[in-house]
């Protein structure tokens, strides 16, 4: 089981492969860093030859998502997953639960049953609800946003 969700979108180009790299160089302002900040582009990242690693440029729904993909001919895909700062964000809500179980342990270690019950539930809400909702609503509109620059279809 993967902690954090990816996903992984192939994609047909309607133009050439060059005027498509072109239209996503144009539209991305070169950044190593992966982080949003107002610009007047679409998206922050590095394009080398026919591969690139973006984030979309808006604030508050770009950093989440980190795109990395490559672009062949008619054909590309881009790989999608959480940026590393989230990572470290959602590590840490991972293990509040069980901190929480160690500090209720030491003060009430009769219910360390119940309190590792509910622990795994928590840590389940967390990964399936809170972190795959975010990413897949983040996700979508990045890849909207990616199939708008690059003028793509899906399949």
């Amino acid at each position: 089981m993967k902690i954090f969700p990816t996903k992984e979108i192939k994609f047909r180009l309607i133009d050439n492969q060059e005027d498509t790299l072109e239209r996503l160089k144009r539209r991305t302002e070169y950044s190593k860093n992966f982080i949003s900040s107002y610009t007047d582009k679409s998206f922050r990242g590095i394009i080398k030859n026919n591969t690139f690693k973006i984030i979309s440029s808006e604030i508050g729904k770009g950093a989440l998502c980190v795109m990395s993909g490559k672009i062949e001919n008619k054909n590309g895909f881009v790989n999608l997953e959480v940026n590393k700062a989230f990572k470290v964000l959602f590590s840490i809500l991972f293990i509040l639960p069980i901190v929480a179980i160690i500090f209720q342990t030491i003060t009430n270690p009769k219910d360390i049953i119940f309190y590792i019950l509910v622990a795994i539930g928590q840590l389940f809400i967390i990964r399936f609800i809170f972190i795959t909702i975010f990413f897949s609503k983040m996700y979508k509109h990045s890849i909207n946003r990616l199939r708008d620059v690059l003028d793509i279809e899906y399949y």
